[in-house]
């Protein structure tokens, strides 16, 4: 394979890493608190047999997330929260500790606030949510503060991250920190609302025809460099 073929290759395993993530964005266009999620494309360098000689191929190993805001939809949910700001929620799951803007949660059997998937809502000191299962009247307010039948009995905790680059996606909603997390200023919550997916379908479908016909035009190529190579084998074989 010569080095046109091999700069091809490169472009087209970047080009079906960026359909696989644009194909989960619109997977995910009805998933509370997801982020829509893209790729970086970068020029990766190789030394090639010839003195001071380098050949450009396409590097796309690294992901971003969006961080706009979905759209805040109503649903009177006494344990439904949806985050006004740049902060995420903490939530407690096998792994460790993980931050979120998914908002849908309730109440366990136990008093405890979890998500659907059971993992626990934290404070702000990394403890979980309680609420006593005898209270009648919760209220949330917009700082996290908890209200049971008119009495404190907790805040949500609410973090704003020191590097954005440092969060990583570990599935559709949930994001390992590994950088530090900070009490949000910013930010505020609010109860009975949650954050719609902030991909937008008409411009993921766009996205999605653009990469698709780049990439069949790579394969053309690829096609066409092949059948090249092989008439020139042809040939030399009947030279010899």
């Amino acid at each position: 394979m010569d080095n046109a073929a091999y700069v091809a290759l490169s472009r087209q395993a970047g080009l079906l890493k960026e359909l696989q993530v644009v194909a989960n964005n619109m997977a995910n266009i009805s998933t509370t608190g997801f982020r829509r999620e893209g790729v970086v494309f970068a020029e990766m360098l190789s030394a090639v047999d010839v003195e001071g000689g380098s050949l450009a191929m396409t590097d796309a190993r690294a992901r971003y997330t969006n961080e706009a805001q979905g759209a805040l939809a109503a649903t009177g949910g006494t344990y439904d929260l949806a985050v006004e700001g740049t902060a995420f929620l903490a939530v407690m799951t096998p792994l460790g500790e993980r931050l979120t803007r998914a908002g849908a949660f309730t109440r366990s059997a136990s008093g405890e606030i979890v998500s659907p998937e059971g993992y626990s809502l934290l404070d702000n000191g990394g403890a979980p949510v309680f609420v006593p299962l005898t209270a009648t009247a919760i209220g949330i307010a917009a700082d996290g503060t908890v209200s049971a039948d008119g009495q404190v009995v907790a805040q949500v905790g609410l973090f704003d991250i020191a590097d954005p680059t440092k969060l990583f996606r570990e599935d559709g909603v949930r994001f390992r920190a590994e950088t530090e997390k900070t009490p949000a200023e910013n930010s505020a919550l609010l109860q009975g609302f949650q954050e719609a997916s902030n991909v937008d379908p008409v411009s993921e479908i766009s996205r999605m025809i653009e990469v698709q016909r780049a990439y069949d035009l790579g394969q053309n190529f690829l096609d066409r460099e092949d059948d090249r190579i092989r008439s020139v084998v042809r040939t030399l074989g009947r030279a010899g």
